[in-house]
């Protein structure tokens, strides 16, 4: 969480999900996550300011993701934050991912070869 003029905020944290990994977490309740989490064993996120970088380097010019979001402080131990790329920390999960754990989720258009963020 991060405090401000006394005022607590969480954190959201974001996964980039393509349709079908999209599908079966609505359709299951649950997710161990993509390919790339089942073989790290853990589920990749990125903070707001980390994620159009993780949709142009891993999921450039592809159409149909999905952008969820979770509050950081509502999954508990399991989610730790580890060094990453360039050694930024980055929010990794490891349990599954819930249905229930997620706060918003939103279609992450692609317009002229770049993914739109929402506003944050």
């Amino acid at each position: 969480m991060r405090r401000g003029a006394g005022i607590t905020f969480a954190m959201l944290i974001y996964k980039i999900f393509r349709a079908p990994e999209w599908a079966t977490l609505q359709a299951e309740g649950r997710t161990r996550g993509a390919p790339v989490d089942l073989a790290d064993g853990y589920i990749h996120f990125s903070t707001p300011e980390q994620a159009p970088e993780t949709a142009a380097k891993y999921f450039a010019g592809i159409e149909g993701l999905e952008l969820v979001a979770c509050e950081a402080t509502t999954l508990g131990p399991a989610l730790r934050w580890e060094k990453s790329r360039g050694g930024a920390l980055f929010p990794h999960l490891y349990r599954e991912l819930r249905m229930r754990d997620v706060a918003w989720h939103r279609p992450l258009p692609l317009e002229n070869g770049r993914h739109v963020f929402p506003p944050a």
